[in-house]
């Protein structure tokens, strides 16, 4: 069996981050988003992997390199635009080969992995498998619908009215079958070959299309909220240590990660929260629920529930509350009174905020 990882999309739910870092790189706990299910992956005995990849190709080549890292061997497979999930299978049928697939949207999450779908899959084989989930409000993601014997009757891409409340996870398992599926579908009104699409096919082909409802944490982290509340959920799983150098005037309570190299002095450090190597952290409050990236600097400032991507700093943030901050971002203040802002910033921005 072989994984198709999708991490081709342009992330524009993420902008400004995303207009010079891909979306599935955004770190969370410090790791990228895809580095995440690259390890599902593995540990579901998977060891042969295709990741699609589009206009940042190269910075996803540079964090992955071949998968030996991941213990999997990473092809990587070129889509010259973004053209929908089934498109991507089309391209990548030279790979995939007649080989049984799991296909992997590069910026989801799923605590737990996806050993057990994959064993199921394997077990009873059939053509299609999708993974469920409930919620509220499912009109951004594909919609399905099940008969009273949990059979699926169809499928539906991003509804207006959606007809239950099950969302599609962004894992799919596939037989061949459907190669012959995303070849008979047209492109939908926004001009993609939809992945909903083909597997309706095969449903209305009467082939054996099943799902399964999962009750663990999903995220698709395509925004900004959701990016954050996946970086709290792993944070309150994140093993404790101090591994830089932390003077007696600093107090650190909670489960905190202190990475190599990191210089913390006369602060407050209120776990889960992760510090990255070669940090400085002086004269702060670092609170629940954040990630300070490699060689950042923290000085005179508060934060928490946030996300601070490497080589940047915030120095007299008054109060910096529930923001994802770029790469090589400078937060300086201002000379005026205000409360707690709230940021999301592009690399190498700069801006002044009240002391």
């Amino acid at each position: 069996m072989k994984a198709l990882v999708l991490a081709g999309g342009t992330g524009t739910r993420l902008r400004p981050i995303t207009h010079t870092s891909a979306k599935q790189l955004v770190p969370v706990a410090n790791k990228p988003v895809l580095f995440y299910g690259l390890e599902a992956i593995a540990e579901s005995g998977i060891t042969e992997v295709g990741v699609v990849v589009g206009d940042t190709a190269d910075e996803i080549r540079g964090a992955v390199g071949d998968g030996s890292r991941f213990g999997i061997e990473v092809t990587y497979i070129s889509q010259g635009a973004p053209l929908g999930l089934a498109h991507a299978v089309l391209i990548a049928r030279d790979f995939l080969g007649d080989d049984d697939f799991v296909m992997y949207l590069g910026d989801n999450f799923i605590v737990g992995g996806i050993t057990d779908p994959v064993a199921d899959f394997q077990s009873g084989r059939p053509d299609a498998s999708i993974l469920l989930t409930r919620m509220p409000d499912p009109r951004s993601f594909g919609v399905a619908e099940l008969d009273s014997g949990g059979q699926v009757v169809s499928l539906t891409e991003k509804p207006e009215f959606p007809k239950s409340d099950l969302a599609l996870v962004g894992v799919y398992l596939f037989t061949p079958a459907i190669h012959d599926a995303v070849r008979a579908i047209t492109p939908s009104q926004r001009g993609e070959l939809e992945i909903t699409h083909a597997v309706q096919w095969l449903i209305d082909q009467r082939r054996d299309v099943r799902s399964t409802t999962i009750s663990g944490y999903w995220k698709d982290t395509g925004n900004v909220t959701d990016m954050l509340e996946v970086n709290r959920s792993v944070l309150e799983g994140i093993e404790p240590g101090v591994e830089g150098t932390v003077d007696d005037s600093t107090e650190i309570i909670g489960r905190v990660r202190i990475e190599k190299g990191p210089r913390i002095s006369s602060s407050r450090i209120v776990g889960p929260a992760i510090i990255g190597a070669s940090t400085v952290v002086r004269d702060s409050y670092i609170g629940p629920f954040t990630s300070i990236s490699e060689n950042s600097r923290i000085e005179d400032s508060e934060i928490e529930y946030s996300i601070v991507l490497r080589d940047s700093a915030l120095v007299g943030a008054r109060r910096v509350d529930a923001s994802l901050i770029g790469r090589g971002v400078r937060v300086l203040p201002a000379p005026r009174n205000s409360f707690a802002h709230r940021l999301v910033l592009g690399d190498h921005s700069e801006v002044q905020i009240p002391s």
